[in-house]
């Protein structure tokens, strides 16, 4: 099974059992929601640790939480640095091209010509659109816009990427 990183439990916060997370999904209100199942892997734990969510807020920088059966801060102080995630199964499904970070990493990109650029092995959020690591077997990775001007075809069953790319893109 696969399972994909919300969120980090970096400390308690108050007596009433809430803990402080550094969120690390773009759904929060989703991940975050009462009732919602999250998984817990400890950094020394044997056996991750399932836990429903029992309320969920904004603090700061934080999403805080707390989780039902753990009314206090003695439930959950052995819970720090403990990192919350959820299954291939709880991802929710998305719009018409929008894909999930780890559908596109991997994914082999070619220009329209039929070139082989390369993978893509990481995603830049950049706050307009992301950014494509594009890195080829040799030489320098291209940095590609997720843009409709530069990528015409994304293909995730076959992991294949079709671009056409702006001039200077690629030297």
């Amino acid at each position: 099974m696969q399972w994909f990183n919300v969120g980090k439990i970096v400390n308690t916060h108050g007596i009433r059992g809430e803990v402080r997370v550094i969120s690390r999904t773009d759904f929060p209100e989703e991940r975050y929601a009462v009732g919602n199942e999250l998984t817990l892997f400890l950094p020394d734990g044997k056996k991750p640790i399932r836990l429903i969510v029992a309320s969920h807020r904004k603090h700061k920088n934080f999403d805080l939480l707390t989780f039902e059966g753990h009314p206090n801060i003695n439930d959950v102080e052995k819970y720090r640095d403990g990192i919350l995630k959820v299954s291939e199964e709880q991802l929710g499904e998305l719009e018409e091209g929008e894909f999930y970070y780890y559908e596109i990493i991997g994914c082999e990109v070619y220009t329209e010509a039929g070139e082989l650029i390369g993978k893509v092995t990481e995603i830049l959020e950049t706050g307009s659109n992301d950014v494509w690591t594009v890195t080829p077997q040799t030489g320098k990775p291209h940095y590609i816009p997720y843009i409709d001007d530069v990528v015409k075809a994304i293909d995730i069953e076959n992991k294949k990427i079709v671009i056409d790319p702006l001039e200077g893109l690629l030297s």
